[in-house]
């Protein structure tokens, strides 16, 4: 007999239901995320008939926590359901729009059992790949958290310090500022906390400075960096009320010192993320693609996995990481678009996999060139070319071959020659 099991998963508790072939409830139960509870789920599994030789699947709406840990050590199938399907399915059975978490147990038991060649079981990682994944989503969030800071830090000085920000890079507010203020940078953190107002960085002397600069870790360039910082920060510019910027000086403190803190955690989950990718047998194939490193190659590791079977074809890959367009057709009408519903991690690294690689001359750059002059604008041609890379991955990894360019990109225009080197040849 056919039986399948749903979890409704909760941070307090966990309702379970079993059903068999038919639909019709087999044992019910409320546990408790501790070691007593998972005891009475294996029982209620054994119960019903569950072996080592056909383990009964188990639908839940979550793929990580302590519950689906201790469940991935027995080996049995576990099928990760997103909420929102579960909630659609609820509406196929129930129009009255009633729910609770029996409910939402017996409707997770009912997808398995109608509808389980429509979802994918929880990937059989390795565990030195699901550390990278935490390392490397963990290293991702900090990196997310620190520009997010900047942001604010940036916006603040603008309002009362705009000085500050044409010493380390353009003020001006035109959208270039943003991205060469520096203001994550040791330096620039170094310098702020000695001088976080107008008049504490034109009062500022050299000799503080090169100090901060020092305690910063910069070694080379410190007397020459201090004078032209100091005589950025002396630059007359207009000010606020004293009251007002005194207030700002103590905001940007406070935003200064939690910025500290995240980029405190983004260098130790960089050394980390590198120490746990490199002893990884997936290293040297992710890295010989252009555009992949050690921290760029981990977040791809630790979203695409180490299980071989999870996708089924390199098709499959490039529409989780969101890479291939989608084509909608009805009638005569027909457009194709780019995928929206993605994994979010995997395109935004997949971005800058494909920027890196098509930023030096090589036949990665020379297609991103070819499908400008097809007609695709800057972040079109880069998603196409990492579409084209991702589906190269997926084949060096299920045949175990490094990156090979001259395969990769057979119908690649050869670069022409230097005029000045033809001309002497």
């Amino acid at each position: 007999m056919a039986v399948f099991c749903g979890i409704d998963w909760a941070e307090g508790h966990h309702d379970i239901a079993l059903i068999d072939g038919d639909g019709k409830l087999i044992a019910k139960r409320r546990i408790q995320e501790t070691l007593d509870g998972f005891a009475e789920l294996t029982a209620m599994l054994a119960e019903a008939g569950d072996s080592d030789e056909a383990p009964i699947p188990v639908a839940i709406e979550t793929p990580r926590g302590l519950l689906v840990a201790a469940m991935r050590v027995t080996g049995r199938p576990i099928y990760p359901i997103n909420p929102l399907a579960v909630a659609r399915y609820r509406g196929r059975t129930s129009v009255s729009g009633k729910k609770s978490d029996h409910v939402d147990a017996m409707a997770l038991a009912n997808i398995l059992r109608t509808d389980a060649h429509l979802h994918r079981m929880l990937p059989d990682d390795s565990a030195l790949a699901r550390s990278v994944t935490v390392l490397a989503r963990g290293y991702q969030d900090a990196v997310w958290r620190r520009t997010k800071l900047v942001q604010e830090l940036r916006a603040r000085l603008l309002e009362y310090y705009p000085g500050f920000l044409a010493a380390f890079g353009s003020g001006s507010g035109s959208g270039s500022g943003l991205s060469t203020t520096g203001l994550a940078g040791a330096d620039a953190r170094a310098v702020l906390a000695i001088a976080p107002s107008p008049a504490e960085g034109a009062a500022v002397s050299k000799a503080r400075v090169e100090t901060a600069l020092r305690r910063g870790g910069r070694q080379r360039r410190i007397a020459t960096l201090a004078a032209s910082i100091g005589a950025a920060l002396r630059v007359p510019q207009l000010r606020q009320e004293p009251l007002v910027e005194q207030a700002m000086r103590v905001e940007t403190l406070a935003l200064l010192g939690v910025l500290n803190a995240v980029c405190d955690s983004v260098d130790q989950l960089t050394g980390a993320v590198s120490a746990a990718f490199s002893k990884h047998p997936d290293h040297a194939i992710i890295t010989s693609f252009p555009g992949l490193a050690d921290i760029s190659g981990a977040i791809v590791l630790a979203e695409i996995g180490d299980d071989r079977a999870r996708f089924a074809d390199d098709r499959a890959l490039q529409a989780f990481a969101g890479s291939a367009p989608v084509t909608r057709a009805s009638g005569k009408s027909r457009t194709v678009v780019r995928r929206r519903t993605k994994n979010n991690r995997l395109a935004a690294i997949g971005y800058c996999w494909a920027f890196t690689a098509a930023a030096r001359p090589s036949p990665a750059r020379e297609h991103y060139l070819r499908r400008r002059e097809h007609g695709d604008g800057h972040p079109a041609a880069l998603r196409h070319l990492f579409n084209r890379m991702l589906g190269q991955l997926h084949h060096c990894l299920q045949t175990r071959r490094v990156y090979d360019p001259v395969k990769a990109f057979p119908h690649t225009v050869t670069t022409p020659e230097p005029e000045h080197a033809a001309a002497a040849a």
